[in-house]
């Protein structure tokens, strides 16, 4: 298994990227090798500063870089060079089976429906992120930023993309799947969740469980939060300032611990033809080293072709 890690992305990057390309070499069997896509030179005398061998990795070598405030698509074409491009490109032409980046999350979403492409049947991919129980253990929320506005049946989707995802990565059983919502009542909702409640009523894809609402996501009614982007990436944003909170106010508390970003990695992008991960910007070698071990755990459980299947 060959993963692909784009060095140059993220906002401390490319040292943050070695040093967590380090710790991931370190967690990785031998059969599992790290691909690294950038600046090789400045890769090296970052792994010789840290008396690692750069013979440990495989490297893409290339200095382009698409920037954070880039616009996607036209940084996708008009840089065929840069670390994010290459990556895809290695990843369509199977070269690597997984590639992630603290990159330009614009840039990764379009990257990978350009390059690898969406499943047959699938409307939108969708991103996904972590959400911690207060009892143990966790859910999935999705969509967390990919597509801001959606229509019932794309809400559907997800229903499949997020309860698949609970199966293979987390192990998580025969997984509970709730549409987030303003009450528990099946006529509440904008027009958008009114219209999807029948959907996920009706259907055989999935366990639904009916609406639930943001006081329930920390609860265990459900495994998998189904809403739009737009509601999602308000919710995460929200829900990751709890552990910022809680270093500021300086009190330690496990559940809030688990509230910290850099213990998931990352975003995967749900429903593209293979594993992607998108990291946070602020990515420590921390984050990177668990976004690479994420993309690891999305090849082995064959998440990709349990999508195909529920979607032919």
């Amino acid at each position: 298994m060959k993963i692909g890690l784009d060095i140059m992305g993220g906002d401390f990057a490319p040292k943050a990227t070695v040093l967590g390309a380090i710790e991931a070499y370190k967690a990785l069997s031998a059969d599992q090798k790290l691909v690294l896509i950038g600046d090789k030179e400045v890769a090296a005398t970052i792994l010789q500063e840290n008396n690692v061998s750069p013979d440990h990795f495989e490297f893409v070598h290339t200095t382009e870089v698409i920037g954070m405030g880039e616009h996607p698509t036209k940084a996708i074409v008009q840089k065929p060079n840069s670390s994010i491009s290459v990556g895809f490109q290695l990843l369509k032409e199977g070269e690597i089976q997984a590639f992630s980046s603290a990159g330009n999350t614009g840039a990764m979403l379009v990257g990978a429906m350009f390059s690898v492409k969406t499943i047959p049947g699938v409307v939108r991919p969708a991103m996904t992120t972590i959400v911690p129980k207060l009892k143990g253990g966790l859910g999935i929320l999705l969509d967390v930023g990919a597509n801001a506005d959606c229509k019932p049946e794309v809400l559907l989707q997800f229903g499949v993309l997020g309860s698949l995802f609970a199966q293979s990565v987390y192990d998580i059983d025969n997984p509970r799947v709730a549409l987030m919502n303003i009450g528990e009542e099946e006529e509440k909702g904008n027009i958008l969740c009114q219209a999807t409640y029948p959907l996920m009523k009706e259907t055989k894809l999935f366990n639904f469980v009916g609406n639930v609402e943001g006081r329930d996501l920390f609860s265990e009614g459900a495994d998998v939060f189904v809403c739009d982007g737009f509601t999602g990436n308000v919710i995460l944003k929200l829900a990751e300032s709890f552990y910022v909170i809680s270093l500021k106010k300086q009190f330690k508390d496990e559940f809030f611990d688990r509230f910290n970003y850099e213990q998931y990695g990352g975003s995967p992008i749900l429903g593209v033809n293979a594993p992607v991960v998108v990291g946070h910007g602020i990515s420590t070698p921390e984050a990177i080293k668990n976004m690479v071990l994420l993309s690891r755990n999305m090849v082995e459980s064959g998440l990709v072709d349990k999508i195909k299947q529920a979607f032919q």
